[in-house]
């Protein structure tokens, strides 16, 4: 899982193995290990309308109603952006790049824009 805040702005991406995780368990997190605490960041199925955050203790949840996470799960949408309070919401699949890069790639998904 990857990630990125900028401002008031949070977007994550998410391999397939983890879109399939949290579909089938219905939570997955990752966390970042400073000197003395844990920075922490979660994605959680939720009975909610629409997709949501929370920062609690070092840890940002972003919420995914049912509904999304099974469209992300079973069909070729890429993600879904929401608002919540006034931070900016974006969780998406996670492309492989289509320039050279080190990082390992194996379980992001095709990119679409690839040419054969």
């Amino acid at each position: 899982m990857k990630i990125r805040i900028k401002d008031n702005s949070v977007r994550i991406r998410l391999t397939q193995s983890e879109v399939n995780e949290l579909y089938q368990e219905g939570t997955i997190l990752s966390r970042t290990e400073f000197l003395e605490q844990s920075f922490v960041y979660a994605v959680e199925r939720a009975d909610l309308p629409e997709l949501s955050v929370e920062f609690i203790e070092n840890k940002i949840t972003l919420k995914i109603p049912a509904s999304l996470l099974e469209q992300l799960y079973a069909t070729d949408i890429v993600g879904f952006e929401g608002v919540s309070g006034k931070v900016k919401l974006l969780l998406e699949k996670d492309f492989v790049c289509l320039d050279n890069t080190l990082e390992d790639q194996s379980d992001n998904y095709p990119n679409p824009n690839m040419k054969c």
